[in-house]
């Protein structure tokens, strides 16, 4: 009894109004991306009148559209921005915390990196370095942006993007030497994008900066999507072939633990793999 007059209680307080037109939003899945008034209607058991009333405030404030001729409703654009803002606070900083503190752990005096890639820009989100290591990747801070073809990260993003808008890329931005041992030649580029795509990740030797070499694999979201890919960076000759397999494994495990703790995401516009 004490539960439900305390479940009476709580429900005084809902606006009725509101919560029917909340029902109205909702009665739209991807199932079904169109109703009519009648439609609506009858799935919410709401009368026409009030439907029609709720479905023309929700039209003038951008939440639903109405199209004349087949007299369909459907959701509006003010949705795609919340939903925008939404993902915008949603931190993949956050989730890819733990796995990127545990990738430190094994990798001792190296530099973790989390990176995305907007606009045909590779963008730094987050690094992480040992406290306690003197060598530090000053050129490589949160939030920096780099050109799309930038080391490891670029390597990964071209790699696993539709190959149309890579060459769209690669046209817009020409390969430019950032170090010595830059690649230039569109050709080698190009297959190397292939081996990246086959092993899973990418080796970039020295071809951001003298000395420095990196190592990237990417995140991928519940779509098939690359959201964002993680990498270590280290000097070359700290590394041999055996440290340098153990580097390949480690980062490739990280990127498939982040990858599973975004298994329920799904982002349009990501970038989607693509068969070589």
């Amino acid at each position: 009894m004490e539960f439900h007059m305390k479940n009476k209680l709580e429900r005084s307080f809902l606006n009725q109004s509101l919560e029917r037109a909340l029902q109205i939003l909702c009665a739209f899945t991807f199932d079904t991306q169109k109703l009519t008034l009648t439609e609506l209607s009858n799935k919410l058991e709401i009368p026409k009148t009030t439907t029609y009333r709720l479905a023309s405030t929700l039209m003038d404030c951008g939440f639903l559209t109405h199209d004349e001729t087949t007299k369909h409703y459907s959701l509006g654009l003010k949705l795609m921005e919340l939903g925008s803002i939404v993902y915008d606070s949603f931190s993949l900083r956050h989730i890819a915390s733990p796995a990127l503190n545990e990738l430190l752990a094994k990798m001792g005096n190296k530099a973790v990196f989390l990176a995305i890639f907007r606009n045909d820009e590779v963008i730094y989100i987050d690094k992480k370095e040992d406290p306690r290591n003197p060598i530090k990747f000053a050129t490589t801070e949160v939030g920096r942006h780099r050109p799309p073809y930038f080391g490891m990260f670029g390597k990964v993003f071209l790699a696993f993007m539709a190959e149309e808008e890579s060459d769209r890329i690669l046209r817009q931005h020409s390969l430019t030497a950032i170090a010595k041992r830059s690649i230039t030649d569109i050709g080698l580029y190009k297959a190397q994008l292939c081996e990246v795509r086959e092993e899973g990740y990418a080796f970039d030797n020295e071809g951001a900066f003298d000395g420095i070499s990196g190592i990237a694999s990417p995140i991928w979201d519940a779509g098939g999507n690359v959201l964002a890919a993680v990498g270590v960076g280290f000097i070359s000759s700290s590394v041999d072939d055996v440290s340098e397999h153990y580097v390949i494994e480690s980062v490739k495990e990280a990127a498939r633990i982040i990858s599973e703790q975004l298994s329920c995401i799904m982002i349009p516009g990501t970038v989607k793999r693509r068969i070589c």
